[in-house]
């Protein structure tokens, strides 16, 4: 019974801001964990709380929101 949690995140990030920054990081071939999934938004300040409220609805551990 050696099972390693393993959080999914989903991920909100602003296209000028968050999503450039991680875009760069995979240009320059760094990783982060397979489990996290992207939405890119054209701001973070766009994002619905009610988005939020329904990724954690549909089963991910956590909810990012980056700008």
């Amino acid at each position: 019974m050696n099972k390693q949690f393993k959080p999914k995140i989903l991920s909100f990030l602003c296209n000028w801001c968050a999503y450039a920054a991680a875009d760069s990081a995979g240009v320059s071939r760094l990783q982060y964990p397979p489990a996290t999934r992207v939405i890119r938004t054209m701001c973070s300040a766009r994002v619905d709380p009610v988005y939020i409220v329904k990724g954690l609805e549909s089963g991910f551990d956590s909810v990012f929101v980056g700008g």
